[in-house]
């Protein structure tokens, strides 16, 4: 199994990249996996725009268990940040391999069922 460390704690991912425990996500988590080139063909900056959906995708995961649908995400971007960015197309400029995938993994969920 692959391995990450920040902040010199050793943290166990699948083979996807995917936190082991997604109870020790945080935002430095985050920066690291969005910066770990094994699981994506290039690093992600995060800037406002991607943390507007990774606090989404965990308050949704923390409330109902599971990642919302792809739908739900692009009527939450429409509404926080516009029109123009509330697009599925908007998404993957930000997560280039999709919210499913990047997202996800980026904020420490679980690897999505089908999706991966």
């Amino acid at each position: 199994m692959p391995v990450l460390e920040v902040k010199g704690k050793k943290l166990t991912l699948d083979e996807d990249g995917f936190l082991q425990d997604w109870e020790e996500w945080d935002e430095e988590v985050a920066e690291a996996l969005a910066k770990d080139t094994r699981f994506s063909p290039q690093p992600i900056e995060l800037t406002e725009d991607h943390w507007v959906l990774i606090r989404y995708l965990r308050e949704y995961f923390l409330k109902y268990g599971v990642a919302p649908p792809v739908r739900m995400l692009v009527k939450h971007m429409k509404k926080t940040l516009g029109k123009e960015k509330g697009t599925l197309e908007y998404i993957y400029q930000l997560f280039p391999q999709g919210p499913a995938k990047d997202a996800c993994r980026i904020a420490g969920l679980p690897k999505p069922t089908g999706c991966v």
